[in-house]
């Protein structure tokens, strides 16, 4: 009942009716607070949701993919290893089997599918009871949704996002367009996103290439690629694809001979994916990769660009081969250096011998035990398989003069060798580097950066800087001839001494230690005379021997002092060789350029090495001459100079440091070069068509050993090079500008600038046997030849009185 009271006027509530209406109070708070509740964290969970139109336009971050001229595929550069597939270019059978392992509604749904949801949650029951995985029951495009706008949080959060988006991108993109994005984007293992990657990394195929089976075996791979490993857990594998193709039988995606004939089939895969099959180009790749970072930025890893690059796939491998024998030939005559590790022999001892690191070049390599020694027998085991055997008599002498025959238990390398017995293995210590370009477009043709890129990625063709010894010399009489000096000018070759800045005498001795007077600028170069080199450097002035260095790119810059005549200064064997193709190519320059072209995955060119224009090249043939392309490159100095220098480099292989290189049999020239204390070995070569170089040293820079000169050390690896690089090119002679004149000295046929050729024929030909000798040459002008007066003392000069 109410009471009427004196209090204000209120009325006042029996005590069972104020706790109802106190309890009342409460629910309809208590719903107001949840109310708020819910619509704040509704708010917060849905302020950051992701557009499903970004969708519309979306393609997953794909793999750019290099390759050598010829086609073969050499690299890939990415973060998610992808190839993206077009969905018209997806078999049937494969999105079907997806479809079957997946979400057999996908086609009539709306992005969630009720029926499916529910029987998960059914089948959960008994996965919980059984203590198995739970089922989430998302479709297709719900996982589109987490896989491309979500995260992978396990949240009720993120299953309403998850629920709505779907629901989003139905109404955005069709069928066809969520699917696409499924089969491209989703995770599959073995280092593979979608379903381009995943074929080509677990069998080696297209898609288009498939068989049922496999498609089935791709399609498991969502639920958990290591659940369902091709080796570890194959037995698993197969269970699931076997379910996948029932599935599919049982919805008429396939007729059941079909699906019998794919429940018989092996699961066979690939040992491990592998970015490509061709792997003898390590070093050039990742010089590519390289600068296709500096090019495109952060892009090349996932802007699915096709790359063709300039390599010679044939050619690489001759420069492997021929780089690799040359350090292992080396290495060898340097002596066996000892076993690499010692064991106890007893069970156990073969998992110690193979965590040692093999170069992955030589495959037929092995780890091995010593079991039997003495100074004329030794027997070993390999630790692979167990097959015993003993070393070749000739590598037991080897090891015995070196650091002594191997003991029982020590753990050494292996090749079998055909027939029966081992040869005993070492790696080299020292290593190097080839690099062989085009000489006309700059095209790097091949690159090895070292002995293995599997033991050392560090690239010495693009990035050891070492002094190139007399391999510079080029430069140096190059500016001669472009300042005054004829392939005829003579200079002498005798003893110099000069005063250095701290006042200490410098006297640039030749390597022989033998001086042979006047010689024409040709016998110095053919000679590699250091003290004649000096005395040219002196007339014709430092700096412009420097600013033909800059030119030619073989440095940026570098002190105008006569020891960099004798090359004291750095620079890498890519650098170098570049500068020697300017010779080859009548004296333009050239941009060496691993990159030829790179366009976007629409076909678009974004980069192109080439820069010259052909205004009729896109226009057809319609019968007239060819489009005629101007040739590319600055001309850095006279074509005549260019072709005097070709010429003389050419008698280096005829009659100087590098006769061996004449076994080619076809127009070949070159300069070697050597640094004091052989601590480096050089050769730069080259044919009409291909210019080679070769560099050989320790990373430490410490010397090779007494004798190891460029002749001795990189000839024979350029040699053994071009032996394989030269096959079924033609054995032309390289061209000669058609300014040039010509004029017998000394029985050589010799190139002059016009109006600088002597009037008459000289002779005798040079012998260098006789010292020595006397020489008169006739002008136009009737005066005698003679190089300028040398210029003051330099200020500041290194000691390399042992280049040559």
């Amino acid at each position: 009942m109410r009471e009427e009271g004196a209090r204000g006027g209120l009325s006042v509530l029996n005590p069972p009716e104020r706790w109802v209406a106190i309890a009342g109070v409460a629910v309809l708070s208590a719903i107001a607070v949840a109310g708020f509740a819910i619509a704040i964290y509704a708010a917060w969970l849905f302020h950051d949701m992701p557009d499903a139109g970004d969708l519309v336009d979306y393609r997953p971050p794909t793999a750019t993919r290099a390759y050598a001229w010829d086609g073969t595929l050499i690299g890939e550069f990415s973060r998610e290893r992808r190839i993206f597939v077009p969905y018209d270019n997806i078999p049937p059978q494969l999105a079907q089997a997806f479809l079957a392992a997946e979400d057999r509604n996908f086609f009539q749904h709306s992005g969630v599918d009720a029926m499916g949801l529910t029987r998960a949650m059914m089948r959960n029951v008994l996965n919980a009871a059984r203590g198995k995985r739970l089922e989430g029951g998302s479709t297709i495009t719900q996982q589109v949704a987490k896989n491309v706008l979500l995260t992978s949080d396990a949240t009720v959060g993120r299953k309403l996002k998850e629920a709505i988006l779907a629901r989003r991108l139905e109404q955005t993109l069709n069928k066809e367009q969520i699917l696409e994005l499924y089969l491209n984007e989703i995770w599959l293992g073995y280092r593979s996103y979608g379903v381009g990657a995943a074929a080509y990394n677990y069998f080696g195929k297209s898609i288009s290439d498939l068989t049922l089976a496999e498609c089935a075996y791709l399609a498991a791979l969502p639920k958990g690629p290591d659940n369902y490993h091709p080796t570890r857990r194959k037995a698993n594998a197969i269970a699931r694809r076997n379910w996948i193709i029932g599935q599919m039988a049982d919805l008429g995606w396939v007729s059941r001979v079909d699906a019998e004939n794919a429940l018989k089939e092996d699961l066979k895969v690939q040992n491990a994916p592998s970015r490509a099959k061709y792997r003898d180009a390590d070093f050039f790749v990742e010089e590519v990769r390289r600068r296709g970072l500096a090019t495109l930025g952060q892009r090349l890893n996932e802007g699915g660009y096709y790359m063709r690059t300039t390599l010679d796939p044939e050619m690489q491998t001759a420069a492997r081969v021929a780089l690799m024998h040359g350090l292992e030939q080396y290495d060898r005559r340097h002596g066996w250096r000892g076993a690499w590790g010692h064991v106890t022999i007893a069970p156990g001892w073969e998992a110690l011998a193979k965590k040692k690191t093999l170069p992955a070049e030589r495959r037929t390599w092995q780890p091995a035990v010593v079991t039997e020694s003495s100074n004329t027998n030794i027997r070993i085991q390999v630790a692979d398989g167990g097959a015993t055997g003993a070393l070749v008599a000739e590598d037991v002498a080897w090891a015995r003069a070196g650091r002594g025959v191997p003991v029982v238990g020590d753990l050494i390398f292996v090749e079998p060798v055909v027939g029966g017995g081992y040869r005993l293995k070492q790696v080299p210590a020292v290593n190097g580097a080839l690099v062989a370009m085009e000489p006309n477009s700059g095209r790097v043709l091949a690159m090895v950066g070292g002995y293995s890129f599997s033991l050392s990625n560090f690239n010495r063709s693009t990035q050891a800087m070492r002094q190139p010894g007399s391999a510079f010399k080029p430069l140096v009489y190059a500016a001669a001839l472009e300042n005054g000096y004829t392939p005829g000018s003579v200079v002498m070759d005798s003893a110099i001494t000069l005063k250095g800045a701290a006042g200490a005498d410098w006297t640039p001795e030749n390597y022989n230690k033998k001086y042979y007077g006047a010689l024409t600028l040709r016998k110095g170069l053919e000679l590699s005379r250091n003290a004649m080199t000096v005395r040219l450097a002196q007339g014709v002035g430092m700096p412009k021997i420097r600013d033909m260095a800059i030119k030619l790119g073989v440095v940026r810059d570098m002190e105008p002092v006569l020891a960099m005549a004798l090359g004291a200064g750095e620079t890498t064997p890519f650098k170098l060789t570049a500068a020697y193709a300017s010779f080859v190519n009548g004296g333009r320059k050239v941009e060496p350029h691993l990159i030829e072209l790179v366009q976007d995955r629409e076909g678009k060119t974004i980069f192109r090495a080439d820069k010259r224009d052909c205004s009729r090249c896109d226009a057809g043939f319609n019968g007239d001459e060819s489009p005629r392309i101007a040739p590319g490159g600055a001309q850095l100095m006279d074509p005549v100079t260019a072709y005097q220098i070709t010429s003389m480099l050419q008698g280096v292989v005829q009659r100087g440091t590098a006769t061996s290189a004449s076994v080619l049999g076809r127009p070949v020239g070159g300069k070697t070069g050597t640094t004091n204390e052989y601590r480096s070995a050089w050769f730069v070569g080259f044919t009409p068509q291909i210019v080679a170089g070769v560099f050989v040293g320790f990373d430490d820079n410490r010397s090779l050993g007494e004798g190891e000169t460029g002749t001795t050390a990189a000839v024979p690896i350029f040699t053994e090079f071009m032996m394989e690089a030269t096959k079924g090119l033609p054995k032309t002679e390289f061209k000669a500008p058609k300014s040039a004149k010509f004029v017998m000295v000394r029985g050589i046929r010799e190139a002059f600038k016009p109006g600088t050729e002597p009037k008459v024929a000289i002779s005798p030909a040079y012998r260098p046997s006789e010292g020595p000798q006397p020489y008169q040459q006739v002008w136009p002008d009737g005066k005698p030849t003679g190089a300028p007066a040398p210029p003051a003392p330099p200020k500041k000069q290194d000691d390399m009185s042992g280049l040559y």
